[in-house]
């Protein structure tokens, strides 16, 4: 039997109904399809259709991911190896080879932790609005605070995907000009013309997300062939070609460049080359409105490249640091990358080996990019649909033949631009954005499955049903992540060394009090007003609004 798309004014009718209407236990996967045609209209199923009315939403994407293109989507956009090798610096210099390999075995594991607690939620709500939404800020919070926590979750969550989003273009940027200084080594790289390049690689994003988008499941598959094959290449380069340090370098040899008081703080403020590696498996559920079967597929895509993704990393991280015969040589290296320089001592006498491979991780880096721009432009359209930013009507448009929010995508595109300023003015720039995009993403992190952790323990038969459960597991993983997250979000604060001045100092912790200042603002002048939260079109949650 066909079934109509719903109407606004039929998911208005809808939220009147009860929640025991829809039938959660129902195995019908089925396409919808439009009664007149008999075509599949958005390629979204019954139970898709169901989730969605459930949470007073109207599908206005097209359905095009499938479980395999979501789970490629999600490795390409993670893309752990290859962040890992580029962008350890920070890791290298606050813990040295053994800091760096722990803390990323550590951060591999408690992570996780985080993970697994976004996917059951990711498959209770299955929304693009992510952790403002998902069954715990809106609709699990204490009733008083739920409008308030859900709209500050919403900026806080927005910041963090803006922030990473701008971290990848910088690192684009910057591997042109890396490029460039290895085949010619009396070019004097300048952050101007960094930033520049950063610029020219955000056109690139919002040609491919707006121009591309229909076809931007096509080739993730493809894509993840690429990744591994260049993970091995890379492995066995390393291994087989370059000089080699021994075990207990690798294992025991802890270092404090930073010049900490004390090792272990030293090690402590390392480990965010780790984190930052590992974040943002979670970036499907941003994309959950446009993918098929969500409660089920968003939640496995994100769990299984999680583990894919980190095991790889770990195959990558060991090749690479026993290569680093002298760390101080890799981190001082012209081009400002260290495993360029590892490069460059298994292909002594090869530019072109060199070049050859830094163009591919290059390329890759480009691919992640493309999709990480994708889901943060998803998050910030939902948020604004459902009112949380000034301006919302525009930034929530969707494209009538494109079928994309494009006015998201270039508001996310501006805001790379903007914060790529940073990089004129700052050696230091992309730890201080790395630095917001994870102390904003760990604030979201602890508010939303704090919330969920909060009605498992206070009202557990509130909570929804969801295709992908931890079952028993809920109150333990739930409690252990919301403890990580508060750790994590504390040590991502710390700047990379010492003396701290204001060309060393953490901007980061500024810019995370400005956005804060600004949210609060905008939420006593317009946001409530205007911003009711998920929870006030959850169907059988109004009476908590």
């Amino acid at each position: 039997m066909a079934t109509l798309v719903p109407s606004s004014e039929e998911l208005k009718k809808e939220s009147e109904t009860p929640e025991k209407n829809f039938d959660y236990e129902s195995d019908d996967d089925t396409e919808v399809v439009d009664a007149a045609t008999g075509r599949s209209v958005s390629g979204y199923t019954r139970r898709d259709e169901k989730d969605m009315r459930r949470m007073g939403k109207q599908q206005e994407l097209m359905r095009n991911f499938r479980r395999v293109s979501s789970f490629s989507f999600t490795v390409m956009l993670t893309a752990t190896w290859e962040y890992l090798l580029i962008a350890n610096t920070q890791g290298l210099t606050n813990g040295g080879l053994a800091g760096l390999w722990w803390s990323f075995v550590w951060s591999f594991f408690l992570l996780g932790l985080i993970m697994l607690s976004l996917a059951e939620m990711a498959s209770m709500a299955p929304t693009s609005g992510g952790q403002y939404h998902w069954g715990a800020v809106s609709e699990f919070a204490p009733p008083k605070y739920q409008k308030p926590l859900s709209y500050l979750t919403g900026w806080m969550s927005a910041l963090s995907w803006q922030a990473g989003n701008a971290s990848g273009s910088f690192l684009t940027g910057s591997l042109i000009q890396a490029l460039i200084t290895i085949n010619n080594p009396d070019y004097d790289p300048t952050n101007w013309q960094g930033t520049l390049l950063m610029f020219s690689m955000v056109l690139v994003l919002f040609l491919a997300n707006v121009f591309g988008a229909k076809k931007l499941p096509v080739g993730q598959n493809f894509l993840v062939v690429m990744h591994c094959a260049l993970l091995v290449v890379f492995v066995a380069v390393y291994a087989a070609l370059a000089p080699h340090v021994s075990a207990a370098d690798v294992f025991t040899t802890f270092t404090n460049d930073g010049n900490w008081a004390s090792m272990g703080l030293s090690l402590m403020i390392g480990q965010i080359t780790a984190i930052y590696s590992l974040v943002g498996s979670d970036a499907i559920a941003h994309m959950a409105e446009e993918v098929k079967s969500a409660g089920l597929s968003v939640p496995s895509a994100m769990i299984w490249s999680y583990i894919l993704n980190g095991i790889l990393a770990m195959f990558i991280l060991l090749a690479y640091l026993f290569t680093l015969t002298s760390p101080d040589d890799a981190l001082n290296d012209p081009t400002d990358y260290p495993f360029i320089w590892a490069l460059k001592q298994a292909l002594p006498d090869s530019t072109r080996g060199v070049t050859a491979l830094t163009v591919l991780i290059f390329l890759l880096v480009i691919a992640a990019n493309i999709d990480y721009n994708a889901a943060t432009a998803r998050q910030t359209w939902s948020f604004a649909r459902d009112k949380g930013f000034p301006g919302h009507r525009w930034i929530a448009a969707v494209h009538p033949t494109l079928h994309v929010p494009v006015n998201s995508i270039a508001l996310t595109c501006l805001i790379t631009c903007l914060l790529a300023l940073i990089n004129i003015g700052s050696s230091i720039a992309f730890n201080a954005i790395i630095s917001l995009q994870l102390v904003a993403l760990m604030f979201s992190y602890t508010v939303s499955i704090g919330c969920v952790l909060h009605r498992r323990l206070t009202r557990p038969d509130l909570l929804p049903e969801a295709r992908w459960s931890l079952g028993r597991w809920g109150v333990p993983v739930n409690a252990a992540a919301v403890a990580y997250a508060v750790f994590a979000f504390f040590w991502s604060f710390w700047p990379a060394g010492t003396p701290v001045d204001a060309s060393s100092m953490n901007y980061g912790v500024v810019m995370f009090g400005g956005v804060g200042a600004m949210c609060a603002v905008s939420y006593w002048v317009q946001g409530r007003h205007v911003y009711k939260g998920p929870v006030a079109t959850v169907v059988g949650r109004e009476k908590d609004a």
